[in-house]
């Protein structure tokens, strides 16, 4: 169910409730005011508080209304019962969820112990919610090695943070971060080696459009030494050299372990190998074949005929 119906509902309740109880007491107003209504408004958190209505031994019990710029001047000027307020023994009543518009509101209070009523008591002039007093945050500065780190206090969704920070000394280089939510620690820079840094923050409405003043400043210096730092750049730089000198080595003996693994070299058998050089083999082959062609073998002629019977058949 949404907020405009349940308000209805209240304000038609607490009506019923005010015309009983009037019918029933009458015109008897015999009990005095409420006094000195006022309101703390703070961070957009708006109490409407009074003077007690002394009744020796009755209980007295308060009940307050609002009035908006629209029921002024579209609503024949009517009234808003708060339900939350309504017949309280307490003399505060929280109207924060009531004061919803950046308009000017005017509120009431009226006292009932038993069969006496009193007349309403008027706030003195009209409450417009940007009058709110806005604080400072509550914050924490953080350095985490060489991180600049800002806790901020989660101050509800209508509220952002602006927060500046600066190496000490170096005011005229002051730096802005904007912070619309707070949900954990909040990464502001990196710090120069032994360095400090400062930090403030302020908050800010937008709905509004104010800001609180700032923080207490608060400083914190980056952990470690400017030694320490100049160690850890030699060692890195140490160790990229060797990783530099070592990377060739390492890729030459992974080529040479890949192309033995791949293409292993065979040792043929002694019965497989020449003795001599190839080129000396082919001369000597090439030497029997030309004295092949050159012999000549004489064949008497009366041995003619049978050797062409042998070869036909």
């Amino acid at each position: 169910m949404s907020k405009t119906p349940l308000k209805l509902i209240c304000f038609v309740l607490c009506t019923l409730i005010a015309s009983n109880l009037t019918g029933l007491l009458g015109e008897d107003t015999s009990l005095p005011a409420p006094r000195n209504i006022s309101i703390l408004s703070t961070n957009m958190k708006h109490f409407l508080m009074w003077s007690p209505v002394i009744v020796q031994g009755e209980t007295v019990r308060y009940s307050v209304e609002f009035q908006g710029e629209y029921e002024r001047e579209y609503a024949n000027e009517s009234w808003i019962p708060i339900c939350e307020c309504s017949l309280i023994t307490v003399t505060v009543c929280n109207i924060t969820e009531d004061i919803s518009a950046t308009v000017a509101y005017n509120l009431r209070v009226r006292a009932d112990s038993g069969a006496r009523r009193s007349e309403w008591g008027t706030l003195n002039g009209f409450f417009i919610r940007n009058t709110t007093s806005l604080t400072p945050p509550l914050m924490k500065a953080i350095a985490d090695g060489y991180h600049l780190l800002v806790e901020l206090e989660d101050m509800g969704p209508a509220f952002q943070f602006c927060v500046l920070y600066w190496e000490k000394g170096q005011e005229s280089r002051m730096q802005q971060k904007m912070v619309k939510e707070v949900s954990s620690t909040i990464h502001l820079a990196t710090m120069d080696a032994a360095a400090e840094y400062c930090v403030k923050a302020q908050t800010y409405v937008e709905a509004i459009n104010r800001s609180s003043s700032f923080s207490q400043t608060q400083c914190v210096r980056a952990q470690g030494s400017r030694s320490m730092w100049r160690i850890t750049v030699l060692l890195s730089s140490a160790g990229f050299a060797v990783a530099a000198l070592t990377l060739p080595f390492l890729a030459w003996k992974t080529r040479k372990i890949f192309q033995y693994s791949c293409y292993p070299i065979a040792v043929l058998p002694d019965t497989l190998k020449v003795p001599e050089p190839p080129t000396q083999l082919i001369l000597h082959r090439r030497e029997e074949a030309e004295q092949c062609d050159l012999m000549v073998h004489v064949i008497p002629s009366e041995e003619v005929p049978c050797l062409w019977i042998q070869e036909t058949l």
